[in-house]
């Protein structure tokens, strides 16, 4: 098994953007993430787990956090001091009242 550390970023997002879809034949687990205000106010920010893989549960879009607020210069962790599990084919997308960056710290693991 291959252990990969990545990381991957979005600048300007606004509208809803896919930050990071898992690779085929991978799992991949977010360790950590920031969503930085890059504007001159206060705006809100949406992270989406983006999930159709075939498993015995049914899986759908979830917000793991929702327009939660961002102050000028400011940054939020989406996914807290948790970990998140990501499956092949799942994406992180992100949305915003007005233009974030984005950052996640991810490990790919393959067989």
């Amino acid at each position: 098994m291959a252990n990969t550390f990545k990381l991957k970023t979005k600048a300007g997002v606004t509208s809803l953007a896919d930050v990071y879809t898992v690779p085929s034949n991978t799992t991949a687990l977010i360790i950590g993430g920031y969503v930085g205000n890059t504007t001159t106010s206060g705006i809100n920010a949406t992270v989406t787990v983006s999930s159709d893989t075939s498993d015995t549960e049914t899986n759908a879009d979830v917000e793991i956090i929702t327009n939660a607020p961002i102050p000028v210069g400011g940054t939020i962790q989406p996914f807290g001091s948790g970990k998140q599990v990501l499956q092949t084919t799942d994406i992180v997308k992100v949305s915003a009242s007005g233009a974030v960056d984005v950052s996640l710290s991810i490990l790919e693991i393959t067989p």
